[in-house]
């Protein structure tokens, strides 16, 4: 190959090239004729015979895109058949590393300027390097270290810009406004190939973009934390933005640290933590290569000496050596399998590719540079020089794997020059793979196949040997390896192994752990903690079934959490606590997504004794007496009371979940909870209440809590039914202060008030749904209620089926004199029913009613299939309307559907039945209350999470879901069939 580049395409082009075929050649002349009529230099060669005018036709025939150029760019053309190429792609990297000074009269050029000149600029310089390369006048190092000052030229030149436009928008005062990024402090690094200056012909480039804030270009160095992101932005679009002249280089920003939660730029100081105490041993690897190639260039350099330590370590620890088995296994899994093809193969990636060759050099970098400062180099050829001079590797080999990768960058070169594409496969079709063929100056596609082949073959043989005595790294289980970019091959599969249905996302998830993305995985003690728990943690998530949704769900409670030491030292020593996780995280989404949404409620599972203590009424008052006490204002309040609800309803249905309380005491214990912070809430809506509109003489509240809430069955989920009554003395006007209201206006802002209190969003959640229908005349009546209107209504125009709602009305909270009115008057409408025939008929006909308006999904549609909570709940609410009329005196009521069939069902019904009923209803509210824990919807077994599939068997005492669902047909068959006999007209 001929290295020097200062001749013209005329003295060495003969014979080079052949064109692709007959009909591109006639395109490819015609265009050339056009061309000539307004370039003479052009005309000039179509008038010669010979070699040099076939060369240049062929060419256009082989790339689209150099004809496409030479058609847009006439003079580009006529340049490189007529000149020198080395002095023009000079001039023109020149050119464009000066396009943001200012013009002769002392303009400076706008932002739209710098990106036309640099684009039209790559065109040129594209096009010149490009018919240099398959003149052979550029070899592959030529036309990359080209192709790499161009890019470093364009980044410098568009930082430049962008400094004097933030200077003379006074968002920073540069030092030196004819040299801007002179002691700017903004360092830009050139990564990858262009870091090592071997970007390949429609290569992006990768760049890392750090800052100093103490550079003293900014006033207040706060403010760089916005200025320079914001400069990137546009240093992106300056770059990649295609326009009508095309684009410079696309440019990635993601090899910065933690690329998906920090800003384009960084500040030095935080990389330099970042760097010492998260970064990566892909990230050495990917440093080898970094170079400083815009901004202020001096800081760049310091910046990277203070990264060595980083890059090159003095010793190499277990981490790292497990660290580069597993870059190496990563390649092959972007290799495919089986034998070398050409056609479709990817030159890079692929078997044998440069990636191999590129990987081999900077494996053994990581390995021995920290030792000797001489293979700390960014080329590749170079460092196979150094890797002899210093015995790692031989001559032949050094030799071999030269040659295979400036053959493999000369492929590569065209394979993207046919469409300016950044791509590395090689065409599927014949016809494209011929073009590569003549562009590489073969006679035909089997001898350049043979040849690829060859070098394919040589790479691999030479790879594999590097790897051949090195020990694998395993666990007892197989390989679990999370470091680099891509996924492990081995690990995947012993992810397989382990139970997990898409391992490459489990795979994924665990490499995000490793970056510290997390609050949690932010310190090297809490990652180090978490990396030695992974084995035993995937290995229990394993165990489970759909492994990969529980792990999911992990994944997300983690990244929540605001601390990790102390909760993986806990996993790690407790593996009753590490089952419990996941048993939440397998069995029970919706318990998954509040510890997720909500971290702290995981705190009090740390507490050893949580499931020896009952969650009674004065456990939970105790609790959250104390909680509240330090509040101080009325949001304030409301607050702690959803961070306090939310904490208790976690760890009941922990109790639950766990089986420490079956669904009866879930149910209080729910109901308890409702109960205290309803009283809390009502007490400070009432203060705030009077703060703004003072007492109302005589004023006097009280909640009735109604459906579940007052039968003491809340479920995890459970919105909670309330009526809201009042009295006041009937002499008073209004009430007494600065904003005085008449008293339905009071009233009504009271019940409000307290509806917002419970149920308003805000960033601690929503404390309850709150449902009002049940008060007198449902949704048309007001939202309060005065007692004496109460009483009125449920004495002479309530329906029976409000009276049976009655029957679990119970005094939740409020003013004790009206607690006990209401309770009187409550007891008095219900004893006095006395048509027990019409009760009969009127439960009969509601039950009906529902049946054909809210028809059961499935079998496990337990509160509405014949048989179920409806129907038990019925016989229930029927007994209490009938007691009296049957002689019954009901003392001390229970409220509880399960009391109710027990006090007056031991009258009224058949010993036998009412075991059944209780039975049945005990099966059913386990079931439920674990259902509506763990889930949104209706329970299918077949959609379920397979963990809450086993949890409602063992509710059920059943083997299997079939046999627990064999069950309940049974019991709510009898129990149909005990509601038509118990309640009959």
């Amino acid at each position: 190959m001929l290295t020097s580049s200062r001749h013209s395409l005329v003295e060495v082009a003969d014979g080079l090239l052949k064109p692709l075929n007959k009909s591109e050649l006639k395109l490819a002349q015609a265009d050339l004729q056009r061309i000539g009529k307004s370039e003479p230099d052009v005309a000039e060669m179509l008038k010669a015979e010979g070699g040099f005018r076939d060369f240049i036709t062929a060419a256009l025939t082989l790339s689209p895109y150099l004809r496409d150029i030479a058609n847009i760019d006439t003079a580009i053309l006529a340049t490189a058949i007529s000149e020198p190429l080395e002095p023009r792609i000079e001039a023109l990297i020149a050119e464009a590393r000066a396009c943001w000074k200012p013009t002769a009269s002392g303009d400076l050029p706008s932002e739209a300027d710098v990106m036309s000149r640099l684009r039209i600029i790559k065109r040129k310089v594209a096009f010149l390097v490009a018919m240099a390369d398959l003149a052979r006048i550029f070899d592959g190092r030529a036309t990359t270290a080209w192709l790499s000052q161009l890019a470093e030229a364009s980044v410098g030149a568009a930082i430049d810009h962008l400094l004097l436009a933030a200077h003379d928008g006074g968002k920073v005062t540069l030092k030196d406004v004819s040299a801007p990024s002179e002691g700017s402090g903004l360092i830009v690094l050139g990564m990858g190939k262009l870091g090592a200056s071997e970007l390949n012909y429609s290569s992006d480039i990768d760049l890392v973009v750090f800052f100093d804030e103490e550079a003293g270009i900014i006033p207040d160095p706060d403010d760089a934390i916005e200025i320079f992101p914001r400069l990137m932005r546009r240093l992106v679009r300056i770059m990649q933005e295609r326009t009508a002249d095309g684009y410079v280089f696309r440019t990635d920003l993601r090899l910065r640290p933690d690329p998906g939660s920090t800003p384009l730029a960084i500040p030095v100081d935080a990389a330099m933590i970042y760097y010492e105490g998260r970064g990566q041993n892909w990230e050495r690897a990917a440093f080898i290569k970094a170079r400083a190639v815009a901004g202020d260039i001096l800081a760049g350099e310091e910046f990277l000496r203070g990264l060595v330590p980083f890059v090159f370590r003095k010793y190499l620890d277990y981490a790292a050596i497990a660290d580069i088995h597993s870059i190496k296994r990563q390649i092959h899994a972007h290799k495919g399998h089986g034998a070398i093809a050409v056609k479709g193969h990817n030159v890079k990636l692929g078997r044998g590719g440069i990636r191999e060759i590129e990987f081999f050099a900077q494996t053994q970098q990581l390995i021995a540079g920290g030792r000797m400062p001489a293979l700390r180099c960014r080329g590749t050829e170079e460092t196979l020089a150094e890797l002899t001079k210093a015995k790692w590797i031989d001559e032949e080999t050094r030799d071999e794997l030269t040659e295979a990768y400036w053959f493999l960058r000369d492929v590569e070169h065209r394979i993207q020059m046919v469409h300016d594409e950044q791509t590395h496969l090689l065409p599927e079709t014949e016809t494209d793979l011929k073009r590569i063929a003549f562009m590489m100056g073969f006679d035909d596609t089997p001898s350049f196949a043979a040849r690829l082949v060859e070098v394919f073959k040589t790479v691999e043989r030479r790879y594999a040997r590097l790897f051949e005595q090195e020990t694998k790294l395993s666990t007892e289980t197989g390989n679990l390896v999370f470091t680099g970019q891509a996924d492990d091959p081995d690990t995947l599969n012993t992810l397989r192994k382990l139970g997990f249905e898409r391992p490459s996302d489990i795979s994924r998830v665990i490499r995000t752990w490793h970056y510290g993305r997390y609050k949690a995985t932010q310190s090297v003690e809490a990652r180090e903690r978490l990396t030695e728990l992974t084995p035993e943690l995937l290995r229990v998530f394993g165990q489970s079934n759909r492994a990969d949704e529980a792990i999911l769900r992990f994944d997300s409670f983690l990244s929540g959490l605001p601390a990790g030491i102390q909760l993986f030292s806990l996993l790690g020593s407790n593996p009753a606590l590490l089952s419990l996780i996941v048993n939440i995280m397998s069995s029970a989404p919706k318990l998954a997504e509040v510890i997720a949404a909500k971290p702290h409620v995981f705190d009090g599972m740390l507490d050893p004794g949580l499931m020896a203590e009952l969650p009674t009424r004065a456990y939970l008052a105790e609790r959250i007496g104390g909680f509240l006490a330090p509040a101080r204002y009325y949001e304030e309040v409301l607050d702690r009371l959803r961070i306090f609800a939310y904490e208790q309803r976690f760890l009941i249905g922990i109790r639950l979940l766990t089986g420490a309380i079956r669904g009866a005491m879930a149910g209080r214990a729910f109901t308890h909870l409702a109960d205290l912070v309803l009283e809390a809430a009502l007490d400070a809506v009432m203060k705030e209440i009077r703060a703004a509109h003072g007492d109302f003489p005589g004023g006097r509240v009280a909640v009735v809590g109604m459906g579940k809430l007052g039968s003491f069955e809340l479920t995890a989920g459970s919105d909670i039914d309330i009526i809201l009554l009042y009295d006041y003395d009937d002499e008073a006007a209004e009430s007494s202060g600065p904003k005085p209201l008449d008293a339905t206006r009071y009233f009504t802002r009271v019940t409000q008030r307290l509806i917002s209190a419970l149920s308003a969003p805000t960033a601690e959640g929503v404390l309850y749904e709150v449902d009002m229908r049940l008060r007198p005349s449902g949704n048309k009546g007001p939202v309060a209620t005065r007692i004496k209107s109460f009483e009125k209504y449920q004495r002479d125009e309530a329906w029976t089926w409000e009276h049976m709602a009655l029957t679990r009305a119970r005094l939740v909270c409020g003013d004790r004199e009206l607690i006990g009115e209401a309770e009187r008057i409550i007891a008095e409408v219900l004893f006095a029913k006395t048509d027990s025939e019409k009760i009969a008929k009127d439960v009969s006909e509601m039950r009906a009613l529902i049946e054909q308006e809210k028809p059961p999904a499935g079998i496990w549609d337990l509160k509405l299939i014949p048989g179920g909570l409806i129907d038990i709940e019925f016989i229930a609410q029927y007994l209490r309307l009938v007691a009296s009329t049957k002689g019954i005196s009901v003392e001390g009521d229970d409220f509880n559907t399960a009391g109710q069939v027990k006090l007056i069902g031991v009258e009224l019904m058949d010993r036998d039945d009412m075991e059944l009923c209780l039975a049945a209803l005990s099966l059913y509210t386990d079931i439920s209350q674990l259902i509506r824990l763990c889930i949104d919807g209706l329970f299918d077994p077949k959609e379920a999470p397979a963990g809450l599939t086993d949890l409602v068997s063992r509710a059920g005492d059943c083997p299997d879901i079939k046999t627990l669902e064999g069950e309940i047909k049974r019991l709510s068959k009898a129990v149909r069939k005990i509601f038509q006999t118990v309640v009959k007209s």
